[in-house]
């Protein structure tokens, strides 16, 4: 092992180990999910663009949130039953966004 690598937790060192879809513990890959489409919007906020997509697949409904920077690609996945708490915890930092005063720069 080289002296900055650390064992990983799971029994493996992950850091030897290339992503794949399968398992951490080395299993088969998943199979694909058949997953509709129901609706996307996009924005785009300075350098990153957000998509919100509704999809839906066997297990149910949910939002799908990717933030593209330059080609780095990152996803939250929301599950529908969750979407009412979602917004409501989003709305209120919305609102402490425009109610706390900005620091002054040090």
């Amino acid at each position: 092992m080289i002296s900055n690598e650390r064992p990983s937790p799971y029994g493996q060192n992950e850091g030897n180990r290339p992503y794949s879809s399968g398992s951490f513990n080395g299993g088969p890959p998943k199979p694909h999910v058949s997953e509709d489409t129901l609706r996307t919007e996009k924005i785009q906020i300075e350098r990153k663009t957000f998509v919100f997509t509704l999809k839906e697949n066997p297990r149910g409904r949910f939002l799908r949130i990717t933030e593209d920077v330059n080609g780095r690609r990152d996803n939250v996945i929301i599950p529908a039953t969750g979407l009412d708490e979602f917004k409501r915890i989003v709305d209120e930092m919305v609102k402490a966004g425009s109610e706390i005063p900005p620091r002054a720069a040090a």
